[in-house]
């Protein structure tokens, strides 16, 4: 496989076919470039292909799962339909390809999980949260509707009370609180993360291969007919990238302030 040529992935064979993959920009935490982007998208294509791997883990380097888009790359999709139409497509690569990958994929959430960063650590089939994890979906502090994963998976991981709540306000969920609702699939104190998504890992590595695959396989129907509704939520999320509430919600991450969203319907003071 030509692995080498992915400029922010880093890949480990660790023996038992399992393969570690750490998102690699850790100056900026993590955040999805326009290069990391598409590399997220078309690395499970890849996967597939590779004979000596049957189970991957997904990690961040540093301190960081992935803190979401970078602002210069969520300029320019602004700035351009043609960056928003490769934007697009690589969205819905992700989840899709991860969908369609039979081997199992497990993520290990070390801190900061947003954007597409969030995206692979929910579409992982096992998903294992530090307790020093923190996400948001986000995508509502940028003044776009949620789109990425949020839609095909969140109401099925917690339900559409808790789904429609924190995607709607955005507000962080830590670790705990993220197993507790069923976001995630286990919570451990940061300094065993590692241990025990090698440590499930091993067991499905060891494991009758074509029986996980066709269970991954056959629970990931659950998912595909929520394919509609996640293309929709993809197409109105890019709508956003034409709106004024972006470029406020952007000068608002830019000046590390409350945002002020000029919106529509606004009622008079």
């Amino acid at each position: 496989m030509k692995y080498s040529e992915y400029q922010h992935l880093l890949f480990e064979q660790k023996g038992d076919g399992i393969l570690l993959i750490t998102i690699n920009r850790p100056e900026v935490l993590n955040a999805t470039n326009a290069r990391l982007h598409w590399e997220l998208s078309r690395v499970w294509l890849d996967i597939a292909d590779d004979d000596e791997t049957n189970v991957i883990v997904v990690t961040g380097a540093g301190r960081a799962f992935s803190a979401g888009g970078d602002l210069e790359m969520i300029q320019n999709m602004a700035a351009s339909a043609a960056n928003i139409g490769k934007a697009w497509k690589e969205a819905g690569d992700i989840v899709y390809n991860m969908i369609n990958l039979d081997k199992p994929i497990i993520s290990a959430i070390n801190g900061v999980a947003v954007g597409a960063g969030l995206a692979v650590a929910f579409m992982a089939d096992i998903s294992i949260a530090s307790e020093t994890m923190r996400i948001t979906d986000g995508h509502l502090r940028l003044g776009v509707a949620a789109g990425d994963h949020a839609v095909i998976v969140w109401p099925l991981l917690c339900g559409m009370a808790k789904a429609k709540y924190y995607l709607m306000t955005a507000d962080f969920i830590d670790g705990k609180e993220a197993e507790r609702i069923g976001l995630v699939s286990l919570c451990v104190p940061a300094d065993k993360l590692m241990d025990k998504a090698m440590e499930v890992a091993r067991k499905l590595a060891r494991g009758p291969q074509q029986a996980v695959r066709f269970t991954k396989r056959s629970l990931n129907n659950w998912l595909r007919v929520a394919g509609p509704s996640f293309d929709a939520s993809l197409a109105l999320e890019m709508m956003g990238f034409f709106s004024a509430d972006l470029s406020e919600g952007v000068a608002a991450l830019q000046e590390k302030r409350q945002p002020s969203f000029p919106g529509f319907n606004k009622p008079k003071s």
